[in-house]
C-alpha cells in the first residue's frame, strides 16, 4: 500500500504528460501541495500553474521547491515519474540518490483502481476514445462516475472527471506493462495490433500481455472484447465476456447505420434488447465501433436506453482525436494523435467519408525510433493513400536516435510522388491555405504545438 494521508505534497516529473497531468489535478482537487517538472511549457502545464501548481522547465535542482527539496521533510513527500523520463534526468536522479519514496504513474493508478470499481479500457488503438465516450455516457446519467482519460474530453475541457459514483473510468496503457497494475471490475480491449515492439519483443509476447491485463478483472467481472480479436484474446474464468462490433454474433452488434449530413443514424443489438434509431453527430464509422464498446459497458453499469440515446447525440469528441479545428466551405483542419499504421489508416479512411472527394494534403512526425523501424512499410503503405504528404523528422520520445532509423525510411518506401520531408519550424510558414482543400496533421510527438498557429492561418486567410 501507498501511503498517502500521512503526506504533505506530491512532485510529478513529466507532469505535463496528458496521464500524469490528469493524476496531478486528482490530488491537487484533495489539497496536496502540487509541483514538478516537464521539459517544455504546454497548455496542459499553464492550466497546472493556474491552479497553483509549482511547475518548472528547468532540469536543475535549483528548480526543485523547498518542500521537495529539503532531505529533513522527504518523508512528506511521494515522487512520481513517468517512463518518459530518461535516466540521466537530474531531478529524478536526485530523489533516487537520496531515497525519496518513488513511483511510476501506472503505480498510482493502481492504488487508485484496487480501491474503486474501475472501468479500464486497454487497446493498441481507440482507448482514449472509448475510455473518453463511457465517461461521457456516465456522466450524463443517473450513475456518474470519476475519470482519467488519455485526452482532453471536449464536452467537459478537461482530462479528469470527479463524481459521486461509485466507478472510475481509466486507459489501461501497456507500455511499460503500466496496465498490469490495474485490478478492474470491467474491461474493453479494442485492438491489440503490433505495438511497443521495443518493451515486448515480439506481437505473441505483447498479447499476452494483454491476456495478462484480463486476468486481472475481479472475480465476476466483465470483458468486452472487439469481435475482431476474439481469437487472440482470452475470457479468464469467473468472468463473464461479450464482443462487440459490426460483425453477426457480436453480444453487442450495430447496424443499419445511415449518414446523414451532421450525424449518422444506426441500430444498435445488446443482449436485453434492440436499441433502435440512435443519432450520433461525430465523425467516422470507425467511432460508431468505439460508441459500442462504451454503451456495452454503460449498460452493464446501469445507465439507461432514455440516457443512453441523450448523451450519444451531444457527444462532442477528444481532443487530437479525430479533431476539426477548421471547417469552412472548401477548406478544412483536422489534427489527430494517430501513431500506428493501423490508427493513421482509420483515420484516413474516416476523413475520405467525412470528405467526400476532395484533395487531402496530410503532415505525419513518427514517434519513436523503434516504432518507425518496425512499422516503415506499414506508415509509407497508409501515408500513399493521401493525395499530398510532408514527413516531419522522428519524435524521440524517450527513445536515443537508431543509426538508420529516420522518416527517410518512410519516404523511400512510399510511390506518392507529391512527398517531401520538412522541419516542424517551417511547416506554418509553408502552408498555403489557397492549395489547401483538407489538411490533416497526425501524430502523437509535438506535432500538436503546430496545430495552434495551422488553425490561425488557415481562418485569417478567410478574414476571421
Amino acid at each position: 500500500m501507498i501511503d498517502l494521508k500521512n503526506i504533505d505534497g506530491i512532485y510529478f516529473v513529466g507532469i505535463g504528460g496528458i496521464g500524469m497531468s490528469a493524476l496531478a489535478l486528482y490530488f491537487e482537487q484533495g489539497g496536496y501541495l502540487i509541483a514538478g517538472y516537464d521539459r517544455s511549457e504546454s497548455e496542459i502545464t499553464r492550466s497546472l500553474a493556474e491552479k497553483g501548481c509549482i511547475i518548472s522547465y528547468e532540469d536543475t535542482l535549483k528548480s526543485i521547491p523547498p518542500l521537495f527539496g529539503e532531505l529533513s521533510k522527504k518523508e512528506k513527500v511521494i515522487v512520481v515519474f513517468t517512463p518518459a523520463i530518461p535516466p540521466e534526468n537530474h531531478i529524478i536522479s536526485f530523489f533516487r540518490k537520496n531515497g525519496y519514496r518513488i513511483y511510476k504513474r501506472s503505480e498510482i493508478l493502481g492504488e487508485i483502481s484496487s480501491a474503486a470499481d474501475t472501468l479500464a479500457v486497454a487497446g493498441t488503438h481507440g482507448k482514449t476514445t472509448v475510455s473518453t465516450m463511457t465517461a461521457h455516457l456516465l456522466k450524463q446519467s443517473h450513475v456518474d462516475c470519476s475519470a482519467f482519460l488519455g485526452g482532453i474530453s471536449k464536452n467537459y475541457n478537461t482530462n479528469l472527471l470527479t463524481g459521486e459514483g461509485p466507478y472510475i473510468v481509466m486507459e489501461a496503457d501497456e507500455f511499460d506493462r503500466s496496465f498490469h497494475r490495474l485490478k478492474p471490475l470491467m474491461a474493453v480491449v479494442t485492438s491489440v495490433d503490433a505495438d511497443h515492439l521495443d518493451i515486448y519483443g515480439d506481437h505473441e509476447t505483447m498479447i499476452r500481455a494483454y491476456n495478462e491485463f484480463c486476468s486481472r478483472i475481479r472475480a465476476d467481472g466483465k470483458l468486452f472484447i472487439n469481435f475482431n480479436i476474439r481469437e487472440k484474446i482470452s475470457v479468464p474464468a469467473g468472468i463473464t465476456g461479450f464482443t462487440y462490433g459490426s460483425v453477426p454474433g457480436s453480444d453487442y452488434r450495430y447496424f443499419e447505420v445511415k449518414n446523414y449530413s451532421d450525424y449518422y443514424s444506426f441500430n444498435l443489438q445488446t443482449p436485453e434488447g434492440l436499441i433502435r434509431d440512435l443519432h450520433f453527430p461525430f465523425p467516422g464509422v470507425i467511432n460508431i465501433e468505439n460508441l459500442t464498446a462504451a454503451i456495452a459497458v454503460a449498460l452493464n453499469c446501469g445507465v439507461t436506453e432514455q440516457e443512453i440515446r441523450k448523451a450519444v447525440m451531444l457527444f462532442q469528441g477528444v481532443r487530437r482525436r479525430f479533431d476539426i479545428r477548421v471547417n469552412l466551405p472548401g477548406l478544412a483542419y483536422i489534427d489527430d494523435y494517430a501513431h500506428h499504421p493501423e490508427e493513421i489508416r482509420a483515420c484516413i479512411t474516416s476523413v475520405r467519408e467525412f470528405f467526400t472527394g476532395r484533395k487531402i494534403t496530410g503532415i505525419f512526425q513518427p514517434h519513436l525510433f523503434s516504432r518507425t523501424r518496425d512499422h516503415a512499410d506499414g506508415f509509407a503503405a497508409i501515408l500513399d493513400e493521401l493525395d499530398e504528404i510532408v514527413l516531419l523528422p522522428v519524435y524521440p520520445a524517450r527513445e536515443k536516435p537508431i543509426p538508420g532509423v529516420n522518416s527517410e525510411m518512410i519516404l523511400n518506401r512510399m510511390k506518392s510522388t507529391k512527398k517531401k520531408i520538412m522541419d516542424a519550424a517551417r511547416v506554418t510558414e509553408y502552408i498555403d491555405a489557397e492549395k489547401i482543400d483538407v489538411l490533416l496533421t497526425i501524430g502523437a510527438g509535438d506535432i500538436d504545438k503546430l496545430a495552434a498557429p495551422i488553425e490561425e492561418k488557415l481562418k485569417s486567410s478567410r478574414g476571421l
